[in-house]
């Protein structure tokens, strides 16, 4: 029930007092957002204004954005890797940041194909946190009564490793589900959950998910609304639903848990809840065993109100298959973070995926944005880019964000492209476009066209014995399979044929391609079940040529053309496997361990 209060917001009137707090507190910091940066990079300057790296720059001290602007460079992860290398070894003098480094927290993909380490301190946590408290008071605006029930939220910690000082690497997320921000929580009627902290924190994935699915079936109809982080996340666990919903209604028949959950922390976490229901034991057997899964969310958790999934960017492409699972019920998108920095949050949640835009909020750091132009030659380092302020972007132009922050990192290029779509009050409002060169992703895994490159070359090296060579070849991401995997076309020159590669042979192509991977996809693949296997899909002869003259046919220049080395081009995909001679998956998952960080 909305409150009347002296705190009303425009956003819409708050469920409740503490959500009229938030709701005021979003107005204050997007009416004048260029005041609140100014703040917060002298605020950020003046910390970190004896730290190694800002010394170098010779600030002398101030904190203004002009000097700051006309003295420190923009960088990229590889300009910073020596010194997060440094703290990595265990350095611990005042290197990016004044504050002690608490923890790195993981980001995919390095040229190097290892995980990026991202410096952080425990004050960060607040910040993070208080964006996350804003989420439900902008929610509870478009869906009311989300007190009366639980979220079904299926989330994961992932392995961590040591850096040669002790110091932990592990995803943003795990980061925060292990912080006391998280375990300490204090009780919120609007943001219950069905699992157990214990549920949420087991490192094994297959026992997390179980005993998460099973919450959730035994208060099936207390759940009023269902997510994960990414949309990927969801479509596995319903993928392990189909897989497992015998052994799950089982246990709910019996009240007794499967003996495959041997960790006591969950088998505790759960003892309260799994009791004996021979009723919803027939429910989930009827519901599932027909082999009909349209709309299994809405029908085994008939109150669900919303999806509550990443479903921009890369994840997108799930939306066909969610909306297959769920009916179509909305799916919300809530908010704009990454392991840098988090950013802000969607002020209307409930909007569709093609037209969600977050407002960032100025308080979580200094945001600055370089005009993204992909016909625009590249920036030399003797013409430093011009950037723009959060204030100054103007609608329906894209920008890369560029960031610093309190952890220490100074206009670092995060890498994601955005688009301004509008304002709320003076605050920019932005779309998610796309991550920067990245050409494959099923979960969080970011592949490239380098490190797609590398692999095929790695991989062809197996082809030589049989004086066979790929030719041409192209990608995409398949993610009607759960969970989706990465599919290759190759064209192959098969110089003789008594001698062709072998079956054999080719899948073990596949192999080598996932071996030259980064650590992020292979993890995917090991760990956390979250890629399914490599397939190589060997095509005809002339099939890219054909490929090109379909592109002339519509336009493109012949003397420009450039095989795409991803395409999700209908048409072109059709094209590519009606030519499909033979295809080939992975035999055998790549090598992954979670292991100490290199020194070096």
């Amino acid at each position: 029930m909305a409150v009347d209060s002296g705190l009303s917001s425009p956003l819409g009137p708050p469920a409740c007092e503490k959500d009229a707090k938030a709701l005021q507190f979003i107005e204050e910091m997007t009416r004048n957002p260029d005041q609140v940066q100014e703040k917060i990079l002298a605020e950020i300057l003046s910390q970190n204004g004896e730290t190694e790296y800002l010394q170098r720059f010779k600030l002398a001290g101030a904190t203004d954005r002009d000097t700051f602007k006309s003295k420190v460079p923009v960088v990229t992860y590889e300009d910073l890797q020596p010194d997060i290398q440094r703290i990595a070894n265990g350095d611990r003098s005042p290197i990016l940041c004044s504050h002690p480094i608490s923890e790195f927290l993981t980001s995919s993909g390095t040229s190097a194909g290892e995980r990026k380490l991202m410096p952080t301190i425990h004050e960060e946590w607040d910040r993070r946190q208080k964006l996350y408290s804003l989420l439900m008071p902008v929610m509870n605006l478009y869906v009311p009564g989300l007190d009366k029930g639980k979220g079904l939220y299926f989330l994961f910690v992932k392995s961590e490793t040591k850096t040669p000082s002790g110091l932990v690497a592990r995803p943003v997320l795990t980061g925060y589900y292990r912080s006391e921000h998280f375990k300490k929580r204090p009780y919120d009627p609007y943001n219950v959950y069905t699992s157990p902290d214990e549920a949420i924190l087991c490192v094994d994935s297959f026992q997390s998910m179980y005993a998460q699915m099973l919450c959730g079936l035994l208060m099936h109809k207390e759940v009023l609304r269902v997510g994960a982080v990414f949309a990927s996340g969801l479509l596995r666990a319903i993928r392990f639903l189909q897989v497992h919903w015998q052994q799950l209604a089982h246990d709910i028949s019996t009240g007794i848990l499967n003996p495959k959950i041997t960790d006591p922390s969950v088998r505790e976490g759960l003892a309260g809840i799994l009791k004996p229901s021979q009723e919803l034991a027939d429910f989930i057997i009827q519901e599932c065993s027909g082999g009909n899964w349209e709309r299994i969310i809405t029908r085994i958790w008939p109150n669900t109100k919303y999806l509550d999934v990443i479903v921009t960017g890369a994840m997108a492409q799930y939306i066909p298959t969610l909306d297959y699972f769920s009916g179509g019920i909305p799916l919300a998108c809530t908010m704009y973070a990454s392991s840098e920095c988090y950013f802000g949050l969607n002020l209307k949640p409930m909007s569709k995926p093609s037209e969600v835009s977050y407002t960032i909020m100025p308080n979580m750091g200094y945001f600055e944005f370089l005009p993204h132009d992909p016909s625009a030659p590249p920036l030399s380092r003797d013409s430093p880019p011009r950037l723009v302020d959060l204030a100054d972007v103007e609608v329906g132009k894209e920008y890369e964000l560029v960031i610093t922050t309190y952890a220490g990192l100074c206009r670092y290029r995060v890498g994601d492209i955005l688009q301004v779509t509008g304002f709320h009050n003076s605050a920019p409002q932005f779309q998610f476009i796309r991550r920067k060169n990245v050409l494959l992703s099923i979960d969080s895994d970011k592949t490239d066209e380098a490190e797609l490159q590398k692999a095929v070359e790695n991989a062809s090296l197996l082809l030589r014995e049989f004086n066979t060579s790929v030719v041409e070849y192209t990608s995409f991401a398949d993610t009607k399979t759960i969970p989706g995997h990465y599919v290759v076309y190759w064209e192959l020159l098969v110089k003789d044929p008594s001698n062709s590669p072998t079956d054999t042979v080719l899948k073990q192509c596949c192999l080598a391609m996932e071996e030259s991977l980064n650590t992020v996809y292979r993890q995917g693949r090991v760990a956390d079940n979250s890629i399914g296997p490599l397939e190589i899909r060997v095509v005809k002869s002339g099939t890219f040529e054909e490929l090109m003259d379909y592109a002339i046919s519509r336009g493109a220049s012949i003397n420009q053309y450039k095989v795409p080395r991803c395409v999700n081009f209908t048409p072109i995909m059709e094209l590519l496997d009606s030519r499909v001679l033979s295809t080939y998956f992975s035999p055998a998952a790549p090598h992954w361990t979670p292991e100490r960080r290199r020194t070096d």
